[in-house]
Order: structure tokens, then sequence, then C-alpha cells
């Protein structure tokens, strides 16, 4: 069983950043997942184990960068020059040691923190 709990989400204008962080009770590979209103959930960002492999979005490569510090069970999402297309619910998810881009391929997930970038 792993939980995990994410946080920073919260309202910014566009080109501004946020940094969200998420906090599981073990290490595994972690992935970043969004959905909008009405919209599938995507792929956002994901990150090995060890943090020796990152996958991004082609879309999101260049603003996203996904991080994180193995003793706390964290991973980190920086997100610089959002825009409002970025609005959504972000959400971690966890599975073995490889990352994925695969949505079906986690097996935990967080409960999500609102990310909302205004005009």
């Amino acid at each position: 069983q792993v939980q995990l709990v994410e946080s920073g989400g919260g309202l910014v204008q566009a080109g501004g950043s946020l940094r969200l962080s998420c906090t599981a009770s073990s290490n595994h590979a972690m992935g970043w997942f969004r959905q909008a209103p009405g919209q599938e959930r995507e792929f956002v960002a994901a990150i090995s184990w060890n943090g020796g492999t990152t996958y991004y979005a082609d879309s999101l490569k260049g603003r996203f960068t996904i991080s994180r510090e193995i003793a706390k069970n964290t991973v980190y999402l920086q997100m610089n020059s959002l825009k409002v297309e970025d609005t959504a619910v972000y959400s971690c998810a966890a599975r073995y040691l490889t990352p994925s881009r695969t949505r079906t391929d986690y097996h935990y997930w967080g409960q999500g923190t609102q990310v909302t970038v205004s005009s």
C-alpha cells in the first residue's frame, strides 16, 4: 500500500510559476498527470525511483521539470511560464521502479491538487 499526498496547487497568473509536491509513504517511480474539466486525464511527467530517468509530455517539455528527494519519498513538479491551458487537477501516481507515460501503468494515486491559471 502506497499513500500519496499532493500539495502546492493554487491560483496563478499566466506566465507565473508553481511548484507541486507529492509525498509518498515509500519510494517508487512516480508520475504526474492532469485532468481539465471535460478532458481526459493526460500525462505530464514521470521519474524513476532513483531520479535517473525522466519523461515529459512533448508539449510541456521545457516549461515543466520533475525532480525528487529520495530520502523524503517526495517528488516535485516545477511549472514555469504557466498558461491558461495548464489549468487542471494535477495528480501524482506511483508504480514499481521504472517511470511510464501510460496512466494505467500506475497503481497508486493521490487525491490531486488544483492548479488554476488566470489570464
